[in-house]
């Protein structure tokens, strides 16, 4: 089975529904679901964020955290200029899931995702193909 990685940004406050549902679209625009997810990625920031900590719970995934010196090392196909101005760095969901996988960009099979939820909030998501087992 494909194993990927998410990488993960969202807003503040940003619920597990809009999490979730963020993730199956992408997830369901590279042909994958949920049994292909080995593990999910962040930034250090959002290490208190309730909807990300109840993602990882209900599917039991681990939930890597890096620092924005660690994500701005990335090189990205879509940097942010905004997300550079909040986080200190141009990637949240691109980099963060490169790093977890260890890989390039030639490993990215979605870039960032972007989905705003019936909360409002905005959720992005990047899948990144990995070769590296992960104990769940």
């Amino acid at each position: 089975m494909k194993q990927v990685v998410l990488g993960l940004g969202c807003d503040r406050g940003t619920s597990l529904q809009t999490l979730e549902l963020a993730i199956a679209k992408a997830l369901e625009l590279v042909n994958l679901n949920m049994e292909s997810v080995q593990q999910l990625a962040t930034i250090d920031k959002k290490n208190d964020e309730l909807g990300l900590l109840a993602l990882a719970t209900k599917y039991q995934l681990p939930l890597r955290f890096f620092s924005a010196l660690e994500l701005s090392q990335v090189k990205v196909p879509t940097p942010s200029a905004v997300v550079m101005k909040y986080m200190g760095t141009p990637s949240v969901a691109e980099a963060a899931a490169l790093l977890a996988a260890q890989t390039n960009l030639t490993d990215l099979v979605l870039e960032k995702f972007k989905y705003r939820g019936d909360d409002g909030k905005n959720a992005t998501v990047s899948v990144v193909m990995t070769n590296i087992e992960v104990k769940k």
